[in-house]
């Protein structure tokens, strides 16, 4: 055996270690649950067409997991973030999905999620240094 460190892998690596899981994951899950993957996103433009938010994230294995909630800054405060989030939560409720899940650190949005229904379930403090990181779930429907 060699064992191989890479800094920034291509593609065909990653992607061969993610065949690997996918199929044990089918073993032991089933095809409908292993390939009900889907990714999804949310976006709004201004006037011009420039886009000034978005949501993006995954709808797997009976949950929604938000990667990246965005608004630009002089969009900010005007419920545009809160209207994102209802709408890719409810792609995943109609597709019969009863969870979402996020990160989120203490300089960014904790208050505004809290808000909005989702608590928090786990910290990681020191990610990165001086800030915690925080890993938020919400039952939806």
């Amino acid at each position: 055996m060699k064992y191989e460190t890479i800094i920034d892998p291509a593609g065909q690596e990653c992607a061969l270690i993610d065949a690997g899981l996918r199929e044990y994951n089918l073993e032991h899950l089933g095809p409908a649950i292993v390939s009900n993957n889907h990714q999804v996103a949310v976006m709004v433009r201004a006037e011009n067409g420039d886009l000034i938010g978005g949501v993006h994230g995954e709808i797997f294995w009976d949950w929604l997991y938000v990667k990246t909630l965005w608004v630009s800054t002089e969009y900010r405060g005007r419920g545009i973030g809160r209207h994102l989030l209802s709408e890719i939560e409810e792609t995943a409720l109609q597709r019969g999905f009863h969870g979402s899940h996020l990160e989120t650190t203490s300089f960014q949005a904790l208050d505004f999620y809290q808000k909005l229904g989702y608590e928090i379930f786990g910290e990681l403090e020191g990610k990165p240094a001086g800030t915690t990181w925080y890993f938020l779930k919400k039952v939806l429907g």
